[in-house]
Formats: structure tokens, sequence, C-alpha cells
């Protein structure tokens, strides 16, 4: 690697070299002593009223030896860095942060006057709570850091950065407990960060398939959260948190199945209404796969298993429906799903209006065309509003559903009963950085029971959970 050679306009033309963007640019000037400087930096993200203040005009009036100690002594920027190798200061400088060379320095100073652009703190689309912090993470790494930092004033919190992608240098923020997370799920998770070999890194989410340990399963293997308050409470139980830089999406590893049933509200309201609305997402989810699943298969295979008066209902229903109930119940799913899709990319009130026309105009006039059954479209929307009631899961359970129709229709409920064992399978052999997916229930631990389906009171809750095997289990000063 090339150094700093000490000589202005040889080191200049070098690092133009490397940077030949027009919106790199140099500003020169003289201090007092007739000793020539110069600044290079990106025009775009770089702060110059800050590069001005802090840089230039102390400089002006420098007397001393062209050394960077007695250099720096004299800038009054917080954020201040010796660097010797071309490479490194052509990196910073596409950072934003100013490079400045002198004749006869015997290295670079970086000054940290990045410029940077960012949207205020507010409360996250994806985590809405009537109770409990309403702050959201957002695009910018350093802030994000701080919320982190302000939650847990912990000497032992560790942030440790790191660049991942050849062409974006991505910063990556890798946040654990030391003393309380195993060290042996942090050197994991840096040495998967390491070995990512990928151009951009665009989004925290571009990390979850190198993050897991089985690439290519449905399973999801890796947490995620917009909110700083659940961040730092998984990180506390030892836990490994990732922060990306323009990512306002958190992960967090190991990951446990039964996180996404537990919402940040459950930890301040009663222990009994946080118990009751987990248990109504579990129920809410399972009706949402099998109830299309059986119905399809009660109306080809087992016309039994609905009560005489409801079945003389979807008879008079389904009489002159000219498709089948497989293809019936798929159509109806199909267009739910690009309804959905629609609403979703379309601008916010004409994705508003989207929703109605297809709920009440598409829905009514099907009905009313004798293309589908009313109790096809009753089902499809149950099912589709279950779904919603655990939101991180929607892209796992959409697919396990529509395979859950597919299975039904084709050989009836021996399908479903054996695709149902085939995930169950998948589930109890899957882990995530060591721990089971399916703990506390798969294997049984007793003691981490009291958080998960059913919530007891933060009084019982007096230890760590044994699954992440943390260092230090003592979670209360009384345990």
């Amino acid at each position: 690697m090339k150094t700093i050679s000490g000589k202005l306009e040889q080191d200049i033309a070098e690092l133009k070299k490397m940077l030949p963007a027009e919106d790199i640019l140099t500003f020169s000037f003289v201090s007092g002593e007739k000793l020539p400087f110069t600044v290079i930096f990106a025009d775009p993200v770089t702060d110059k009223e800050l590069l001005g203040e802090q840089v230039i005009r102390p400089l002006l009036h420098y007397a001393g030896k062209p050394s960077a100690k007695e250099v720096g002594k004299h800038i009054t920027a917080p954020e201040l860095r010796n660097e010797k190798t071309f490479d490194k200061l052509s990196a910073e400088i596409l950072a934003g942060n100013p490079v400045l060379l002198w004749e006869g320095a015997d290295e670079g100073l970086i000054v940290g006057t990045k410029k940077v652009f960012v949207r205020a703190i507010a409360e996250p689309p994806t985590d809405v709570t009537i109770k409990g912090p309403r702050e959201g993470f957002i695009e910018d790494i350093k802030i994000n850091s701080s919320l982190v930092r302000r939650r847990l004033k912990n000497p032992n919190l560790r942030i440790e950065m790191m660049q991942v992608g050849k062409q974006s240098e991505t910063y990556v923020a890798v946040c654990f407990l030391e003393g309380i997370t195993p060290q042996e799920t942090v050197d994991a998770v840096k040495e998967k960060l390491q070995a990512i070999q990928i151009d951009v890194v665009a989004d925290s989410s571009y990390l979850v398939h190198f993050l897991k340990d089985r690439k290519y399963s449905l399973m999801k293997q890796v947490g995620s959260t917009e909110k700083p308050d659940i961040f730092c409470a998984k990180i506390a139980e030892g836990r490994v948190g990732i922060l990306v830089d323009g990512s306002p999406i958190a992960l967090t590893v190991p990951y446990l199945l039964v996180e996404d049933f537990q919402a940040c509200e459950d930890y301040y309201v009663p222990a009994a209404r946080a118990t009751f609305t987990r248990l109504l997402r579990i129920f809410a989810l399972l009706v949402a796969i099998y109830l299309p699943a059986f119905y399809i298969a009660a109306q080809l295979f087992k016309l039994q298993l609905f009560p005489i008066k409801l079945l003389q209902t979807i008879s008079g229903s389904i009489r002159e429906i000219p498709l089948s109930p497989s293809l019936e119940m798929l159509l109806v799913l199909l267009v739910l799903e690009v309804l959905n899709e629609a609403s979703i990319r379309m601008p916010k009130y004409v994705g508003m209006a989207l929703s109605v026309v297809g709920a009440l105009v598409l829905g009514e006039t099907a009905v009313s065309a004798g293309f589908v059954s009313t109790p096809a479209i009753i089902i499809i929307a149950f099912s589709g509003i279950g779904l919603y009631a655990v939101p991180n899961l929607i892209e796992q359970t959409s697919v396990v559903r529509l395979a859950m129709l597919l299975a039904a229709g084709s050989v009836g409920t021996y399908g479903i009963l054996l695709l149902t064992a085939f995930l169950l399978f998948k589930l109890v052999t899957a882990e995530s950085f060591g721990a089971p997916l399916l703990s506390p229930f798969s294997p049984v631990i007793p003691h981490d029971m009291r958080d998960s389906l059913v919530k007891y009171n933060m009084g019982s809750l007096k230890t760590r959970p044994k699954t992440l095997k943390s260092k230090n289990k003592r979670r209360m000063k009384d345990a």
C-alpha cells in the first residue's frame, strides 16, 4: 500500500488519481508561517461550513511544526484521526470525511465533518404501540447507535464497527453486552459478516441470507425490529444485535419462533392481558393457515365434517358455481394477494380507494355473478385478517397457507396432516446460532416458558433465558 510521502503536490496527485470524479474537490490555503495546506473532500457529502470553521480558520494562523500531532492540536473538530495509507484516506473522503494534507506531513488528518441527511426519529410504521416508547430507528447508524447507548448505559456495551460490501463499503455495527452475551455467538456473527462477498448492502435484509444456517429454508432464522426498546431488551437477554447504515431495521440473533408472537406492549400491560393476546395471535395464525384448507378438504372428501345446518347453507351457496372448490379458493386467494400487493405499492390515497373497490365492488359483483361463493369470500377474508395478527411472519405463513390449500385439494385431510408433520419436523430440527428455533417447547425448557406463549409477571423473570446460554444468568439482584 502506498503511504503519505510528505510532498504535498505528489500526495494530492496520488489521491486525485485514485479519486478522479469531478465532485472530489480540493481547497488549498497557506498558514501565517507560509506552510501550504490542502483539504480534499467529496462535495455532496461534506459539511463545508463545519470544515471552514473547525479546520481552515484555526490553521490560517498556525505557526508550529509540520507534524500531524502539532497540527491536530489546532483543529477544533471533535472527530479527528491520523492515517498514512492512501487506500484508507480515499475511503474516508468517499464517506464524507475530508482529508487534510500539508507540506512535510508525516500523516494525513481525517476530519469528521460529514454532512448527515436524516429524517426525524418517529414511531415506526411496522411496530405501532398504544403504551410504551414510540421511538424508532432511522437510516443513520450513528443515531441508531446513540438510541441504543441511551437505553443501555453500561460500560460493557460493545458496538463494534465493520464494513460490508465490496462497492458500497456499508458500515455495520455488531452490538452486544460483554459478560452476558456468549463470546462464541459474537465470534460466529463476526465471522459470517466478514465472509460476505457482495457488491452493495442497501439494507439489513441483504445480510439475512448470509446469517442463516439453512440458506434456502423458508423458516425465519434472524429476528428483526425497528424499535430501540425491543432491540435493547433482546441484547440484555444475551443476543447479538446488528445495525446497518442506511437501514431502519435492526437484526438480532439467535432468533426463536416465539419472539414473533410477543409484542413490546406485552411488557407494559398486566401479565394476564399479555397472555391472552399472545394466545389470540397464535389462534388467529392457525385459523388463517388451516381454515381455507380444511374447508376445501371437507367439500371434496369429508362432507360429514360440516354440521348439517351449515352444510345446507354451503350447498345452497355453491350450487351454481362453475369452478371446483379448489380452483375457486385459489382464485379468491390470488385476487386477495394481488389487491394486497397493489394497495401497498400504490400511492397512499389511491391505495385506500383500491381497497374499497377490491373489497366491495369486486367481491359483491363476483358473488352476484356466480363466479365465487359467499363462504369462499368470507373464509379468505378471515384468513387474510388472521395473518396480520402476526405481521413479522406474513412472508412465511402466506406461502404455508397456499401449500396447505394445494395439499387439501389434492389429498384432503391426509395431505394437510402430512404437510403439517413435515413443517413440524423442519421447525424442530432448525437452529439459529445454536439455539433451537422452537425453544422452549422443543426441547422443553420449563424455566423459559414463563415468557413464551404464557406471560408471567416481571417478578418471576429473575434469570435470563436458558436457551440463549448467557454468561450471566441473573437478571434481578435477588435471583
